[in-house]
Order: structure tokens, then sequence, then C-alpha cells
């Protein structure tokens, strides 16, 4: 893996992008010194999308098997009531 500071970063995003897209590199942009973000391909971000849905999956069957569930008329009430956030 490869740190860069923001800086170099800006001076050269164009190559930076070309070598996580197509040379499966992770970079590390860094920011006095501190991991900010990282630059990845597009299918290491799908990998990691897929684990994410993976594990969402699996917390969801471990809830249900658990008995943490919440009614289906419950929910219908609450959707109905506009209160159409989900729990994360």
């Amino acid at each position: 893996m490869t740190v860069i500071s923001i800086t170099e970063l800006k001076n050269a995003l164009s190559q930076y992008l070309n070598r996580a897209a197509y040379g499966r590199e992770r970079i590390i942009v860094a920011s006095r010194g501190k991991p900010k973000a990282a630059v990845i391909s597009i299918e290491d971000l799908r990998r990691l999308e897929e684990l994410e849905d993976a594990l969402a999956a699996h917390e969801a069957v471990e809830a249900y098997q658990a008995g943490q569930t919440t009614p289906w008329e419950e929910v219908k009430e609450d959707l109905a009531e506009g209160g159409g956030d989900v729990p994360t």
C-alpha cells in the first residue's frame, strides 16, 4: 500500500487514479501524516459493498433468530404515519 499526501494527490491525481484502477494499487491519502482516505479500484469498492451487505444479512438473521424483530403491523403503521426511517 502506498501512502501519499494530499498535495501529492493533487499534483498527480490522474496517475494515482490509474494506479488504483488498473494497477489494483490501494493508495492511502494522508493529511499531516495521518491517514484520511483511500483511493481504491471500483472492483475493491464493489467487494467492500458486497461484504457490507453480507454482514448486514448475517446480523439480520441473528436478530431474527434472537426474536429481535418488529411485527409487520407495527412497521406498516409506522410507514403510514410517515416514519419511513429504517433503523441501521
